[in-house]
């Protein structure tokens, strides 16, 4: 990663707080509860988006992002890419300010619609992997 996308990308982390993660799992061998599970042990409040409801991680599950209560920083996306741009106007809508698409998961179109909607755009990355490689740190308390 060069010096900028390092940039983006720390600046994303230091600048959120509140992670919706579309396609959560509660199943804890899927990525999409690990992923989560691994982001709120650093201290991010975790936001399930599944229309199973339920709780995962001790977090009421909403069934869309619109359901989501309070403000969202990042939308985090385990979902086949054909339904990335509908969760880019999704994000856009609720007023994220990241739309990222995990690891192997990219979508053109769905980018473009973020961008316009004023997002920031990462795809085709873990984002707890990506946490570890920047070597961050848990979360500090904002002051």
């Amino acid at each position: 990663m060069d010096d900028a996308e390092r940039d983006t990308l720390t600046r994303i982390y230091r600048e959120s707080r509140t992670i919706a993660v579309v396609g959560a799992s509660a199943d804890e061998q899927k990525a999409a509860y690990r992923i989560p599970e691994y982001l709120q042990g650093q201290g991010y409040r975790i936001r399930p988006v599944n229309p199973r409801g339920g709780t995962i991680l001790g977090e009421p599950v909403a069934a869309a992002l619109a359901d989501v209560d309070g403000p969202v920083d990042v939308v985090d996306v385990f979902r086949p890419a054909a339904e990335a741009a509908d969760i880019a106007r999704q994000a856009v809508a609720i007023g994220a300010k990241v739309l990222w698409l995990q690891l192997g998961i990219t979508s053109d179109e769905a980018s473009r619609i973020a961008e316009e909607g004023g997002l920031t755009v990462v795809m085709d990355r873990c984002m707890g992997a990506t946490h570890r490689e920047l070597g961050l740190g848990p979360l500090t308390p904002a002051a």
